[in-house]
């Protein structure tokens, strides 16, 4: 009859919480695809999908900002992008935000959105900064503490190849300013390479391996046809030096690092 309507079976905003949700977040809603027109429980789920197809020209990521649509998973209502159901009455997500559509019960990731960075962060605000000249959000042990490289972080991982501006896994900043996931700086230098894939600087304190290496170099003495000059330049101080040839290594005359490269032939030889 006309004059009719549903009841909405009302719940408790907190009705379900932490029991929804997928690998990457624990929430009480599904997101609705605008560019495909599907249903995932996250961006995450939608971007492993669509980026496993088999024909590579399907492969696309979804822009957060785009969704219009959720789907409550207590009433299976869909609705407008909103934090409570209009439908139950429960918190779809206990973090919100509607600038990035994005909804989380697990609050003690300390979730905050960067309005310089355009996107949430977890962490907790008070405990980072955003660097304007990197682009990114930083702990706050790295202000004035870290070497800026101009949107560093708006760039791929040199390991994986992963974007790193918006990636969910953790991130290290080198010496240098460049960037790289933290599990993939591990695995390199627990494979001994201890310099920037990008720039060739040593990410590491090296001054007790160069010691040794010193040691090493004096109690090896080269053969006469090996005992010339080289000119070499140093990956981390960026200069140039003369120095006598050694098979082990060639170190700088202006920082003592032996992370160095020839640029010259020998004369003669």
């Amino acid at each position: 009859m006309a004059g009719d309507s549903v009841i909405s079976p009302q719940r408790s905003k907190d009705f379900g919480k932490h029991e929804h949700g997928c690998d990457h977040y624990k929430r009480r809603c599904k997101i609705l695809a605008p560019c495909c027109n599907k249903i995932f429980p996250c961006r995450h789920c939608h971007n492993e999908t669509s980026n496993s197809l088999s024909n590579p020209k399907d492969h696309h990521d979804l822009v957060r900002q785009d969704v219009k649509q959720v789907i409550c998973s207590i009433c299976n209502t869909q609705q407008e992008v909103t934090q409570v159901c209009s439908h139950c009455g429960v918190n779809m997500g206990e973090y919100f935000c509607d600038i990035c559509k994005f909804y989380d019960d697990d609050i003690t990731k300390g979730q905050f959105h960067c309005n310089d960075c355009g996107i949430c962060r977890v962490g907790g605000r008070d405990k980072f900064f955003h660097c304007e000249k990197c682009g990114s959000c930083y702990t706050v042990d790295l202000r004035d503490n870290h070497f800026c490289v101009e949107n560093s972080m708006k760039s791929y991982c040199p390991i994986c190849f992963e974007y790193l501006f918006d990636s969910v896994k953790s991130t290290r900043i080198m010496k240098c300013g460049h960037t790289m996931h933290m599990e993939c700086f591990s695995q390199m230098t627990m494979q001994n390479h201890y310099r920037c894939p990008i720039c060739c600087k040593a990410v590491l304190d090296m001054s007790a391996f160069w010691e040794d290496l010193d040691m090493d170099i004096d109690a090896t003495r080269m053969p006469a046809e090996y005992q010339f000059d080289v000119s070499i330049l140093c990956n981390d101080c960026n200069s140039t030096s003369t120095v006598q040839f050694h098979v082990l290594g060639l170190k700088c005359r202006q920082c003592n690092s032996y992370n160095t490269r020839r640029i010259t032939a020998p004369a003669n030889h």
